[in-house]
């Protein structure tokens, strides 16, 4: 007789096949084709909400691998929570105005910018976003993100522009918006005003000079310790190209200060504290130098020095930012080039001290202006200043030395404090307010709370102009007749209205007349002749006003929303300009709970460029291993830190994976003809293994749910992992084999149950992180009329059950059982590696229990075992326990454990291979044991 045919096999023609990431595409489409996301949302309707603000990706560019590892974990935190009880929809978007999609389309041949209009630039701006939204919308979605594809939020949208402008009225309303002129970032290659979340640093090489500036005038207090001929205040700067725009020198009111003779004759006015470092820098033998006097800083105000370049004077002011960290103590201060020589000169014009003003030499190209260098480049004059100084006799010290400076981030090139007329947000008004809001915040990691709260204290007036055409335009008029700056509710409830009609550009094709609402005359002066701005905000008051835009707008989204996600940059950007400007509207932060990731770098630890040839893009990773597997390598590590990506972590990550998998393929074999709502057994009936088995899966889910709820994705990960690996592969698993193949259909059927919740369980457990690999399951099991078959993501996800928790000394039998198997199985390794046997099953093993501790385990948790149970958990033949002593492995998992193993004694069973000495003994069936010959009778 055949006895395999009655032996169950696993099914081995079920869809789980191989090439997953071949058929991802085809599962993609079903799935949209399915409107999986909408029938989602519509399903868990009623529902609290729960609301993830996607901060919007710039609209330039494919995507890669760090917007990749963004969009997944987004992905993964909306998909749990939408299993776990709530509605949680996502609606993408895009950030679209700006510098870098201007600049690409100027570079554009086939764009003759001098021939078409602001208008008609814009459309072309328009359309080269556009066409990138459509490419990473495919992208993103080949990652198997779910969201509002069809509908997503664009900045460029007519009615997200309205909704800008009308945060920007408002915050005029309350005076929070005002023009000045103060030093800004300004970047000369794009000839634009920067905000400070613009500029990254770099490293840069310059040449740091002291220079002497003759004493002018000294209010009659120097005359009488030196000869003023002789005698300089020396200052330091980094920057000599701004020795132009020098118009005074500040000086600590509260330090020390020298007269220093040094032995040329001259006199230096010199921090005290300093003077030692200067004259090391001027090669300088300080021994040798005379203290003429001390004096505090507060007895220079006001004297004069002239300058060594130009037929002017630079006057003496007192500064509590001079510091005695570097240079002389004597700073050299250009109002036109430096917030804080802006701030000093300011403050001593308005108290009628001085009458400095706000020079600026340098245009907006980066040009000097001034008489002497007009015409060069400031970098170019930045060498011919140090000449003329040094030819002239004023140069004390150079050097040349790499610092840390200001760029561009866009165009990467070096920028210049420059003093503009430029419209501002203030702040210091709303600065209090907005760390205040910071202790209702939630933070993950926690540090977020102290950044955030230190780049707000910190930070000056943001400057949201820009001299730029693409972007939304600051919507002020100007009286033609008295120059009065008009913003009222008025005007900005009537441009609203046109962006919202037309879109922004017809602020670039209309007359500033055919703005304004019908009738309009000036406020102040009751004139009509007006003009309208022509700078552009800044891209990040686009960005930051989405939590008007549309978390409030959109009435299935709420505000403030539940969560923001982004990368650790946005405390500089998205984060704080979305905080300052709903703060500034509303008074309250625009979001419950900051969470923050990493950089994603290689295998090394280095930041990834194409240059260095150690950049992994998305794409490659997908045709490799599958979208599956770089949703996995989000899932793997602790996001919060840096995100190592490389070949060798995809491999190691790809067996890891098919851990996972096959773990699902086997069970999906062994369910083969299993109908849950026929065929299943109720939970008083199963086995102890099978209920111990459940009782493992229901810990899981609570572990599992508790790391999600954190959105600690590693940990769900390596639960996931472990139980596969750990409780399922190696040991349950390892024991119910028999059982489903050769045993009754009691026992068969008790195993098949826990395997189907067990993989009902876990697919459910898993959906968030392996999108394709979780329906893929999901389609290819049965289902009970419980579940909702149509998609794995409409069902709700396990949670702990109490009725499924083991008594704690069911649970510790179990845990034993584990450790005495551990012991067991080394033990086999050994004999099979000295020949003694081949597969487990020729073996008969002897446990020997000696000790108090190993006794006790004897007498306790293991005491509910027979022997027979411990066959079927060891998977051998025959096993006898010992009290006492004996020869063989010595246990470590099992302290005081012997574990002897011989060759099992009887026939080898055809069905089970089983050695039993009654093989033989049924007349029907000599060659199988009693156990088998009862379950083939029983079918036959």
């Amino acid at each position: 007789m055949d006895y395999n045919k009655t032996i169950h096999l696993p099914k081995t023609d079920f869809p789980m096949r191989a090439g997953l990431p071949r058929r991802e595409p085809d599962m993609l489409k079903a799935m949209e084709e399915k409107d999986i996301y909408h029938k989602l949302i519509k399903k868990n309707e009623g529902k609290p909400t729960f609301v993830l603000h996607d901060g919007p990706p710039y609209a330039n560019g494919n995507i890669h691998i760090g917007t990749a590892l963004n969009k997944i974990l987004k992905d993964m935190i909306v998909k749990h929570r939408n299993m776990t009880g709530w509605c949680a929809p996502y609606v993408p978007g895009w950030d679209t105005h700006g510098l870098p999609i201007e600049s690409a389309v100027l570079k554009d041949k086939s764009v003759k910018r001098e021939e078409m209009t602001t208008a008609q630039f814009r459309t072309k701006c328009k359309e080269y976003a556009e066409g990138y939204i459509a490419k990473m919308t495919g992208q993103f979605q080949r990652l198997g993100v779910i969201g509002e594809w069809e509908n997503p939020y664009i900045t460029l949208l007519p009615e997200f522009e309205a909704k800008q402008i009308e945060v920007f009225g408002k915050m005029a309303e309350k005076g929070l918006i005002y023009k000045g002129m103060k030093p800004v970032y300004w970047c000369p290659h794009d000839q634009t005003a920067l905000a400070e979340a613009e500029i990254e640093y770099a490293d840069d090489p310059c040449t740091t000079i002291f220079v002497k500036f003759p004493v002018r005038d000294d209010k009659g207090k120097l005359a009488q310790y030196t000869d003023l001929s002789k005698t300089y205040f020396v200052i330091w700067t980094t920057t000599p190209w701004t020795i132009p725009g020098n118009f005074a020198i500040c000086l600590n009111a509260d330090f020390d200060y020298v007269l220093l003779q040094v032995p040329s004759g001259d006199v230096y006015v010199l921090a005290k504290e300093l003077a030692e470092k200067v004259c090391k820098a001027a090669h300088i033998d300080y021994d040798a130098c005379k203290v003429l006097a001390e004096m505090k800083g507060s007895e220079f105000e006001l004297m004069t020095a002239t300058h060594p370049l130009f037929d002017r004077e630079s006057v003496i002011l007192n500064g509590e930012h001079v510091t005695l960290d570097a240079g002389s103590g004597c700073v050299h201060t250009a109002p036109g080039f430096g917030a804080e020589d802006f701030q000093i000169c300011q403050q001593y014009d308005k108290a009628g001290l001085t009458h400095i003003g706000v020079p600026v030499p340098v245009n907006a190209k980066g040009v000097m202006t001034d008489e002497r260098y007009n015409g060069q480049f400031y970098a170019k004059g930045n060498d011919m200043v140090v000449e003329d100084l040094e030819k002239e006799g004023f140069l004390v010290a150079k050097e040349s030395i790499t610092h840390s400076y200001p760029h561009c981030w866009r165009c990467k090139h070096p920028i210049i404090y420059r003093a503009t007329e430029q419209w501002f947000c203030s702040v210091d008004a709303i600065k209090d307010a907005a760390v205040k809001s910071c202790d209702e915040i939630q933070w993950k990691p926690e540090w977020g709370k102290e950044r955030m709260i230190s780049m707000i204290s910190e930070r000056n007036d943001w400057c949201i102009s820009r001299q730029r055409v693409w972007g939304v335009p600051i919507p002020i008029f100007y009286c033609d007749d008295c120059g009065a700056d008009i913003v009222t509710p008025e005007t900005i409830a009537h441009v609203a209205e046109l962006f919202r009609e037309h879109g922004s550009n017809v602020w670039f094709e209309r007359e500033a007349k055919d703005l304004l609402p019908e009738g309009f005359v000036c406020p102040k002066c009751g004139k009509v002749h007006f003009s309208k701005e022509t700078d552009i905000m800044d891209v990040w008051f686009d960005s930051g006003s989405t939590w008007a835009a549309v978390a409030a707008e959109r009435p299935y989204l709420k505000y403030p929303a539940d969560l923001y996600l982004e990368g650790g940059d946005q405390y500089r950007g998205w984060f704080q300009s979305s905080m300052l400007t709903s703060i500034a509207v509303n008074g309250i932060a625009p979001y419950k709970q900051i969470t923050t990731h990493g950089w994603t770098v290689d295998g090394e630890g280095k930041a990834m460029h194409k240059s260095l040839g150690n950049a992994v893009s998305p794409d490659e990773v997908i045709k490799d291993y599958g979208a599956d597997l770089l949703r996995l390598w989000v899932a793997s590590a602790d996001y919060t830190q840096d995100m190592r990506i490389s070949k060798e972590i995809m491999k190691q990550l790809s067996d890891a994976y098919l851990k996972i998998r096959n773990t699902a393929r086997y069970m999906l074999g062994s369910l083969n003809g299993f109908n849950p709502d026929t065929d299943a057994v109720a939970y008083a009936d199963l086995m102890d293994l099978d209920k111990w088995a459940l009782s493992r899966l229901n810990e899981l889910s609570r572990t599992v749910r508790n790391f999600y709820n954190k959105y600690e994705f590693h940990g769900v990960y390596r639960s996931l992992y472990n139980f596969c690996v750990v409780d399922l592969s190696n040991f349950y698993f390892d024991i119910i084999k028999d059982r489903l193949y050769c045993g009754d259909e009691a026992g068969r059927r008790s195993a098949q149950t826990a395997l189907y919740r067990i993989l009902d369980g876990m697919t459910r457990l898993v959906a968030p992180i392996l999108a394709f690999t979780s329906e893929e399951i999901w389609q290819a099991m049965p289902h009970d009329k419980t579940a909702d078959a149509e998609c794995v993501l409409f069902n709700e996800m396990p949670d702990f059950d109490e009725a499924l928790a083991l008594p704690q000394d069911q649970a510790a039998r179990w845990d034993a059982a584990m450790a005495l198997r551990t012991d067991v199985n080394k033990a086999l390794e050994i004999a099979r590696g000295e020949k003694r046997i081949g597969k487990s099953l020729e073996a008969a093993v002897t446990l020997y229990f000696d000790g108090d501790e190993a006794q006790a385990l004897w007498r306790g948790p293991l005491g509910g075992f027979d022997t027979h149970d411990l066959e079927t958990i060891c998977i051998v033949s025959h096993v006898d326990a010992v009290i006492g002593s004996g020869e063989g492995y010595k246990g470590e998992a099992v302290p005081g454990l012997t574990v002897q193993v011989e060759q099992a004694s009887g026939a080898k069973c055809a069905r089970c291979w089983m050695y039993n000495e009654h093989v033989g003994e049924d007349h029907d069936h000599p060659e199988l044991c009693p156990r088998c010959a009862a379950v083939v009778k029983a079918e036959q």
